[in-house]
């Protein structure tokens, strides 16, 4: 029987937008409704990855407090709550990563946690303001964090009045999903899979394939060893397209002091002997 005392009720539009999914056995599919789905992957995907993570999470590059604002937004268009709560819940990650203190470990509380358990969990609803007073001193971030709702609603109100049902299916809620799965694989999948190039003390890996899904998020070994690396492919042949993207932003002049990782990082003394390999 469902405890309901421990049921996080504020879960049930991600529950909600996985089961709209199966809508796929009505609807069916054409090239307008898969462009749509990943168009709008890609675009949201960086605003996790260039803005909520490597901008907001980490400090990664400057820019205008405008920009900030539009990365914020295009953020929570992800559906994966405001900028704010997920610096606050990374950086606390990136603290205690794979102690008795991580939110989602997978080497401490198993696969399932690390990738979705956590998030269907009332514990981390909240999070800690001592960790992000860098971003809480912008009401504009915080009217996104109180308003986390409505960007996504609004996306799939236009979503609907672009192509239908179609569009609403296709652009918003498979997009939407593989967005949540490919942001949690690297919490779950990269602490279990992959290679390691650095001793970090922790369970982080190296994934190609993860890199390439992900915009450049799959080099996670990488990204522990440096949380402060624009770039999380630390050589040019690690695809990293986040990195691409901010690099052309600088070229405009809309971000710059792209942190880079210290020279000696690169160094073959800096890495473990023999890279291991998981997977």
């Amino acid at each position: 029987m469902l405890d309901r005392s421990k049921f996080n009720y504020a879960a049930l539009p991600f529950i909600g937008i996985h089961l709209a999914c199966l809508a796929v056995f009505w609807l069916g599919v054409d090239s307008v409704a898969i462009s749509m789905c990943v168009v709008l992957f890609l675009v949201r995907k960086f605003g996790i990855t260039g803005g909520y993570h490597r901008y907001f999470s980490h400090r990664a590059y400057k820019t205008s407090r405008l920009f900030q604002f539009l990365l914020g937004f295009l953020g929570v268009t992800a559906g994966q709550r405001g900028p704010v709560w997920w610096a606050a819940q990374h950086r606390h990650h990136h603290k205690y990563s794979d102690t008795d203190e991580d939110i989602h470990s997978a080497e401490k509380q198993g696969f399932y946690w690390s990738h979705v358990g956590w998030i269907l969990s009332p514990e981390y609803d909240d999070y800690n303001e001592k960790l992000v007073k860098d971003l809480t001193r912008y009401p504009e971030l915080l009217w996104l964090e109180k308003y986390h709702f409505a960007p996504p609603i609004l996306l799939a109100v236009v979503c609907y009045l672009t192509y239908g049902w179609l569009g609403l299916f296709w652009g918003f809620f498979v997009s939407t999903v593989v967005l949540y799965h490919t942001t949690f694989a690297i919490n779950s999948l990269c602490h279990v899979f992959g290679s390691k190039r650095y001793d970090t003390g922790e369970s982080s890996k190296n994934s190609l394939w993860l890199a390439i899904i992900t915009l450049g998020e799959g080099w996670h070994n990488n990204h522990h060893r440096y949380p402060l690396a624009a770039c999380q492919g630390f050589f040019w042949w690690e695809i990293d397209i986040s990195y691409y993207i901010l690099v052309i932003l600088s070229w405009l002049g809309i971000v710059w002091d792209l942190k880079q990782p210290p020279k000696q990082l690169l160094q073959p003394e800096a890495m473990i002997a023999k890279a291991s390999s998981i997977a």
